[in-house]
């Protein structure tokens, strides 16, 4: 079973058909999903925000750079990690004109907290709560909320202060057959940090846990949740 299903029970059956498809793979099934689009427009709040962007691409979180129509690539394979955790990888590629951008994360299920645990970057050193909503039109909404950093003995709850917190939007578009998807990081003393809509076109693949491409998981793997 997949994570999302497990987490949203009955109310994963309220999902759009593909959306279902979206969010149904797992180690068991195989399924990955690599979806090529376009960002419509990718922005942030401007010059204070600059350098928590900045300090987000050592991690391949987040990034300054802004622009219109960037393509965009995603990549979604399931795998057990090292621990035994069905794992889903969120990998999504920003080709800016000189530069390459990615934003990483992988999503585990924790059965203590029963909820969804998505650990941010390539190296699973910030762990944040995840809620999702079921939207009447078979749209989803992902919240983040508490968040928690994790370097070797160090533990800590990160301070709002310093929190970005998500917000994402992604509906199946039945007339276009792709996905839309809106993301918008706030922070509670900052307002609006950063964000970027567009839209992407998914294929639906088989891909074996051990066939995962190894840029596709995280450099460390964080037991604590």
């Amino acid at each position: 079973m997949s994570i999302y299903k497990k987490y949203l029970g009955s109310d994963f059956e309220k999902l759009h058909p593909k959306m279902q498809q979206r969010f149904g793979m797992s180690s068991r099934n195989g399924l990955a999903m690599i979806g090529t689009g376009k960002m419509d427009r990718i922005w942030n709040a401007g010059l204070h925000t600059l350098p928590f962007l900045h300090f987000g691409t050592l991690r391949n979180i987040m990034f300054p750079e802004t622009g219109t129509d960037i393509p965009f690539s995603i990549e979604n394979y399931v795998y057990e990690d090292s621990l035994g955790r069905e794992t889903v990888t969120w990998i999504r590629k920003f080709h800016f004109p000189e530069k390459l951008r990615r934003f990483d994360a992988t999503m585990i299920y924790s059965e203590k907290e029963r909820r969804i645990i998505d650990y941010l970057g390539n190296k699973q050193h910030l762990a944040v709560d995840i809620d999702m909503h079921i939207n009447s039109d078979g749209s989803v909404t992902i919240r983040s909320g508490n968040q928690r950093f994790y370097e070797g003995p160090v533990a800590f709850n990160f301070p709002d202060m310093f929190s970005g917190n998500a917000e994402v939007n992604e509906a199946y578009d039945e007339e276009q057959d792709l996905f839309r998807i809106s993301v918008k990081v706030s922070n509670k003393t900052f307002g609006d940090i950063f964000g970027y809509n567009g839209w992407f076109k998914a294929e639906f693949k088989q891909v074996a846990p051990e066939a995962v491409p190894a840029y596709a998981r995280p450099l460390r793997e964080e037991v604590r949740e």
